[in-house]
């Protein structure tokens, strides 16, 4: 038997015996986790686009993810797909910024199974984490049918009103100020010590440490995530964007770059706002 191979694949072939090896290791397993969901959403999300907005030909599918829909109607079937392209987009947003914190856990249960203990998939932890960001999916997806009939965004997807935008992007970037935010991103940056002192072997323990960094994950974006009603829903290069940046301040340490991020918020929402209440101001006859 080749000696990568677990004495655990023994009784495998040599090939077999070394595959099973890799996938034995939990930050193998984590890695392809969040690759493969998150490749998965983006997929998703194209295959729906493409379909609802009618294009067509070798390049209809980039064409589909790089611009906002136009062509929901509120029917039940449509309403339907638009919740569960809400659940691709935030999923394809939302899993890489959790890379750290399963890779984290990956890092634990695989010292962990070096030794011998019992471990549970990341997959675990990740359906976990998954299912508060469907949950929030669902709800925005009520939030955009309201809007939608408020005449706050277009059916297209698309804002409406200059104000209603300001206002959001407003209020995101005054989100990046508060001790709310910061309370849940410090846990996002900083997952060893909930692992640490929460630790299981249990798939149920598992899936509720996920839905518990969800929480954390979901106080810390949630009003990033409506940036989304602003810019166009569905626009893959605001998703991409977006994405980006809830990445990046995950990654980093101190808060610096949330500040940095909130203030330009601030003022392009100001200035959104503004000028949208010149444009509707009452011009008088000179």
């Amino acid at each position: 038997m080749s000696s990568a191979a677990d004495p655990h694949f023994g009784h495998l072939n040599p090939a077999a015996a070394g595959l099973g090896t890799i996938f034995a290791r939990p930050k193998t397993v984590a890695a392809l986790c969040v690759v493969v969901l998150a490749g998965l959403g983006w997929l998703y999300l194209g295959v729906l686009l493409t379909a609802m907005q009618g294009y067509s030909g070798p390049f209809g599918f980039l064409q589909a993810l790089c611009s906002p829909n136009e062509s929901v109607s509120w029917t039940v079937r449509e309403a339907a797909l638009v919740a569960s392209m809400w659940c691709a987009m935030t999923l394809a947003m939302m899993l890489p910024s959790a890379a750290p914190m399963i890779l984290t856990y990956a890092e634990i249960a695989d010292t962990a199974a070096r030794k011998g203990e019992c471990i549970v998939s990341p997959f675990v932890l990740a359906a976990g984490y998954a299912t508060i960001w469907i949950c929030f999916s669902l709800l925005a997806s009520i939030a955009q049918l309201a809007f939608v009939r408020a005449g706050l965004i277009q059916a297209g997807m698309s804002s409406a009103s200059g104000l209603f935008s300001g206002v959001l992007l407003v209020t995101a970037g005054a989100y990046q100020f508060s001790s709310l935010k910061h309370a849940c991103l410090t846990r996002c940056q900083q997952p060893f010590p909930f692992f640490f002192a929460n630790w299981t072997t249990t798939p149920a323990g598992v899936f509720r440490l996920g839905l518990k960094q969800g929480t954390y994950c979901l106080g810390c974006c949630w009003a990033m995530m409506l940036v989304m009603f602003a810019v166009g829903l569905m626009n893959a290069v605001w998703m991409a964007v977006l994405g980006i940046v809830m990445t990046t301040e995950k990654m980093l340490s101190g808060r610096s770059f949330t500040y940095a991020v909130g203030a330009a918020l601030i003022i392009i929402g100001v200035g959104i706002a503004l000028m949208a209440i010149v444009a509707h101001w009452p011009m008088r006859a000179i």
